[in-house]
Order: C-alpha cells, then structure tokens, then sequence
C-alpha cells in the first residue's frame, strides 16, 4: 500500500521518528531552555530529503514546521516555569517587541534567502552555540544588562531574526546571552521559554507568506508549514515540556550541557556538509 508513492511501512517509521523527535525537543526545551526546534529541525530536514525533497524546499519546510511546534511547546514551558517564579516580566516588556519584530522580519526574507543559506545559518550558528555550551565557564561581558533601552532592544531584535531563520525558540541564542550579562540562570531559561513564543508566532506567519507561492512542497502544507508533521510532534512537545522544567531544577546542568553540545555539533556539521 502506497500514498502519493510512499509505502505505508516508511510513513510509519517517519511518524514515529517525528514522534520521538516531538518527546526530546519537549523535554530539552524545558530541561536547558535551548527550544526544541534545534532538534527538529535537522530531523525535519532528514525526514523531507529522505522523501526527496529538494533541499531549497526541504529546508524552509523544516524551519517553519519547527516555528510552530514551538508555539504549544513554549506555552506549556512558560507555564511551567513562571509556577517557579522563573519568567522576568520586565524583561519580556523590554525585549518583547524587538523579539517579534526580528522575528517577522526573518520569517517574510525567507523568500530570498534560499535553503543552502538557511542551512549556512543554522550550521554556523549551532556550532558556535555548542562551543559555548562546552566551555566549562560562562563567558560574561558585564555583570548587568545594558542600561539602554536601544541597546536591549537591537539585542532582541538580533536575536528574534536569527532564531526565526533557524527555526528555534528564543533559549538557543537568549540564554547564553543573558548569562553573559550575569543574568540569573534559571530565570534565563524561564524567560525564555516566553521569548520563543514570541519568536514562534510572527516568524510562522512570515514563513506561511513567503511560501504560499512556492511550487514543490509536500501535500497539506501551509506556506512553507507542513501541517501534518506539525499535527504530530504538537501534542507531543507540548506534554513534554513540562518534564524538562521540572527536571532542570534537580539534575546537574553542566553534565547535560556538555552531552548536548556534542550532539549539537555533530549535528551542526552535518548541516554545513549538505550546504557545501
């Protein structure tokens, strides 16, 4: 038994690879505030060159997909850690707008940055964040925020652009940036569960426009989202998540880190390898 050329024994692997995918994202998303789209979305990306997609359309395909995963997951996240008095209000206020704006922004220029840069980007950027993750010290810059708002507010935007290209939550590239301005660790995490919302939401719709369009992509997509890999990893992130903050509060943070920082950058080279 086939569909649309796929035989049903592959269709179930790959569902049950998404699945498994949607059970670490959420976990990791609440455990190290890393979002778990840096773990969809190489999947993802597998999963639609397995099925032979062309990677100019594999790519964005996997970034939006992961973007709106991330919304449930980062609900359920945010929850979880604001229990915990771990979310900053204050600076969400601050950064919030940059963050959406970036966002948006980088979601609507997906249409001209084709999927070999979308890759360069993702490749390049995790492995600096798995370096950093490895280094036994933090590095830190100053021991407060800027005092700028403008300053804070080109920060979050940064942040916001880059995050919505990659197709991940705001922890990846937010907290080893807030801890490089000393910024409380767990309430680092916390927040940022809050910015990948933030992030998630405009970037998806800037990827659904900059899709809708484009010739090629998998049956059932919205824009640049497939919307049945989406139906499969949504409620398994969103159950997840909670675990992983409920397990950051008890378990050694370094020991993990180190352990993701190496899957991260053999994943990061396998990225870069494909661009190339």
């Amino acid at each position: 038994m086939t569909f649309d050329g796929y035989s049903t024994s592959l269709l179930i692997q790959l569902a049950l690879g998404l699945i498994a995918t949607g059970v670490v994202a959420g976990i990791l998303a609440g455990l190290l505030g890393v979002g778990g789209g840096i773990v969809i979305v190489p999947v993802l990306f597998w999963i639609m060159t397995t099925l032979h997609f062309a990677p100019e359309i594999a790519m964005p395909i996997a970034v939006a997909t992961s973007l709106i995963t991330i919304i449930p997951t980062s609900i359920s996240s945010m929850r979880a850690h604001n229990k915990r008095g771990a979310v900053d209000k204050s600076l969400l206020k601050l950064w919030g707008p940059a963050v959406a704006v970036g966002a948006l922004v980088g979601g609507i220029l997906s249409k001209v940055i084709d999927g070999e840069g979308l890759l360069l980007i993702f490749g390049f950027i995790a492995l600096a964040v798995s370096i950093n993750m490895a280094i036994p010290k933090t590095l830190v810059i100053s021991d407060a925020l800027p005092k700028s708002s403008l300053v804070n507010r080109a920060i979050a935007l940064v942040i916001g652009f880059f995050s919505s290209l990659m197709g991940i939550g705001g922890g990846t590239l937010s907290v080893p940036t807030l801890s490089a301005f000393s910024f409380p660790i767990h309430k680092a995490v916390g927040t940022a569960a809050a910015i990948g919302l933030l992030i998630a939401v405009p970037g998806v719709l800037g990827f659904i426009w900059s899709g809708m369009e484009v010739d090629g992509r998998p049956p059932l997509s919205l824009g640049y989202v497939s919307v049945p890999a989406a139906i499969v990893i949504f409620p398994v992130t969103f159950l997840c998540a909670p675990i992983g903050a409920g397990l950051a509060h008890s378990l050694n943070q370094r020991y993990l880190k180190l352990a993701f920082a190496v899957f991260l950058a053999i994943t990061a080279v396998k990225m870069l390898s494909s661009a190339f």
